[in-house]
């Protein structure tokens, strides 16, 4: 029996709850996943997995085990890589998550930069707009927006995403200027459910003064790409993360209005699980991207 293959399908089985989900993640057939964790049962002779029609839970006995392994299991992998570092070899795969507003403007060119140096690395880059679990789903980093509640994660802040209100020439041709809070509240916005309240106010900052004001919200949406489609064409003014539009800024396709009001930013935080050991490639590409997302326009410096 290969002891670090059986003690690697039991812990994934734990953390997924399911032995398709563990053969999935770590690329083996359902039955392969089962007869090792047989094997581990019959090797320490105790029931590890109590099996229902739903889910895969550890015994007493289970859970001592995958307590006791799962270090041992991240240093395996560790000092595998780290042997190769040593050698100048960055290699392996990386599961990185962020959310898809900053993910496909900004990740993504530094996950290809990263690359360019580092051609041996493999990126699974999952962009969506969700919290997720890194353990659950076998993440190695995710950037998130606002301070991680898990207790088994370990967080570095990364600064200030800045919200600003902006539009188009377009809207603002139809519209008219936009230059009193009054004005905001008459015209058509997009939002998200977190800009807004649900009495559809919109909280403004102005040297630090907080303003809340009723505002017409006509699209609502958690998705960064329809945002700035629809800031881009006309269709509503809002607020949005600079980061996000800060080229169409310079170019005059979207245009500031109430320059001297921001929403509050929001805190980003890269965060890893703190069950695993930071493998070469992980700390690597964690170096690499924290320096360049500290320098996105519209991300301040804490």
């Amino acid at each position: 029996m290969d002891l670090t293959a059986a003690l690697r399908a039991f812990a994934r089985t734990v953390e997924r709850g399911s032995l398709t989900a563990a053969a999935r993640d770590l690329s083996l057939s359902q039955p392969a996943v089962s007869k090792h964790i047989a094997n581990l049962e019959h090797r320490v002779q105790a029931r590890l997995l109590e099996r229902s029609a739903r889910s895969v839970r550890p015994t007493a006995e289970g859970q001592a085990l995958y307590d006791a392994s799962r270090s041992a299991l991240a240093s395996i992998d560790a000092a595998v890589e780290g042997l190769q570092a040593d050698s100048g070899r960055i290699e392996g795969t990386i599961r990185v998550h962020a959310p898809s507003c900053i993910g496909t403007n900004h990740v993504h060119s530094i996950v290809m930069e990263f690359q360019r140096l580092h051609s041996s690395v493999a990126v699974d880059l999952v962009l969506e707009s969700r919290t997720v679990d890194l353990v659950f789903e076998n993440f190695d980093l995710a950037l998130v927006y606002g301070r991680p509640e898990a207790q088994d994660v370990i967080i570095r802040r990364l600064g200030l995403v800045r919200r600003i209100l902006v539009a188009s020439p377009a809207f603002l041709a139809k519209h008219g200027q936009i230059d009193t809070l009054d004005r905001l509240s008459k015209v058509p916005l997009i939002t998200t459910p977190r800009s807004v309240t649900a009495q559809n106010r919109l909280a403004l900052l102005r040297d630090g003064t907080q303003t809340e004001v009723d505002v017409w919200s006509i699209l609502r949406t958690i998705d960064g790409q329809v945002i700035a489609r629809t800031l881009l064409e006309g269709h509503a003014a809002g607020p949005v993360q600079h980061l996000m539009i800060a080229d169409d800024l310079a170019s005059g396709r979207l245009l500031r209005i109430l320059p001297d009001y921001e929403v509050r930013p929001t805190e980003m935080f890269l965060a890893y699980p703190s069950v695993k050991f930071m493998r070469p490639a992980v700390r690597a590409f964690a170096e690499f991207a924290v320096e360049r997302l500290q320098k996105i326009e519209g991300v301040d410096a804490l």
